[in-house]
């Protein structure tokens, strides 16, 4: 039987989310956890691969159960066996067809940005910080800009490998919450580091050291030698993928982070 998994974790004792010689990464956790109550290995695919130091709001997972249990077993059962900062949040049956990477159509980030004059303390290793004062208006303006099917190499890592630079844009928005400002993407799909890259730039245009036009130039320019540099992992949050509903998984539940904000 397939099963689908939504999982939260908090990346920053992480390596990231793909399993490596070494371990240390969420996949190594959640796969050790799920063997010990199949009694046997067992192997999952994400959805989306994090970073080190990223956190999730809802990585979905599936794999192929290879006994039956009862699906609180593989939600309360599951998380009796993880470390602290990871949690199964919810186990649901699928189809055969369903692959949650290959069935989902989108994705979303998060980017919380602390922006004030003194380091986080509370909010250490869960937010990005920038002590200038920043403009909301003019990164607003560049976000409009970014919606739409572009070719993002400018907010590209060097080693990223996808096939190709071009990414439809569904969504870009920032707003201000007291000293937190909070940035949210939604794309087809992400290139490595484009997130974090795109906030650098945004931050760039914010403390004024470019105006919102910029963004254009960056998208027709295509270099990223040419853009801010990679913003930090802390203030990076998986929101969850965007999944069609006739696979009936729930939405993620983020409410809990605009809880803490306002």
């Amino acid at each position: 039987m397939r099963l689908a998994l939504g999982v939260e974790y908090f990346g920053s004792p992480f390596r990231g989310w793909q399993s490596q010689a070494g371990g240390r990464t969420v996949q190594d956790a959640l796969e050790a956890a799920l063997a010990r109550i199949a009694g046997q290995p067992v192997a999952t695919l994400c959805a989306g691969r994090t970073d080190a130091g990223v956190h999730a709001i809802q990585q979905v997972v599936h794999f192929d159960a290879p006994v039956e249990r009862p699906l609180t077993a593989w939600v309360r059962g599951v998380n009796t066996h993880l470390p602290d900062g990871v949690a199964v949040r919810w186990a649901q049956p699928v189809s055969d067809e369903f692959h949650a990477r290959f069935s989902a159509h989108g994705r979303r980030y998060r980017y919380l940005l602390l922006n004030r004059p003194q380091r986080p303390g509370l909010w250490q290793g869960r937010v990005g910080w920038f002590h200038l004062p920043l403009d909301l208006a003019a990164m607003q303006d560049a976000c409009a800009r970014l919606p739409g099917e572009h070719d993002f190499s400018a907010f590209r890592a060097a080693q990223c490998q996808a096939k190709s630079p071009v990414k439809l844009m569904t969504a870009a928005s920032v707003r201000q919450c007291g000293a937190m400002f909070v940035f949210d993407f939604a794309a087809s799909a992400f290139l490595h580091h484009m997130v974090r890259n795109l906030v650098g730039s945004l931050v760039h245009i914010g403390k004024g050291a470019q105006s919102p036009g910029w963004v254009d130039e960056l998208l027709q320019m295509r270099d990223r030698k040419l853009a801010a540099p990679t913003f930090s992992p802390d203030g990076l949050y998986f929101r969850g993928p965007v999944y069609e509903p006739h696979w009936g998984l729930p939405e993620p539940a983020d409410d809990f982070l605009d809880g803490m904000l306002t």
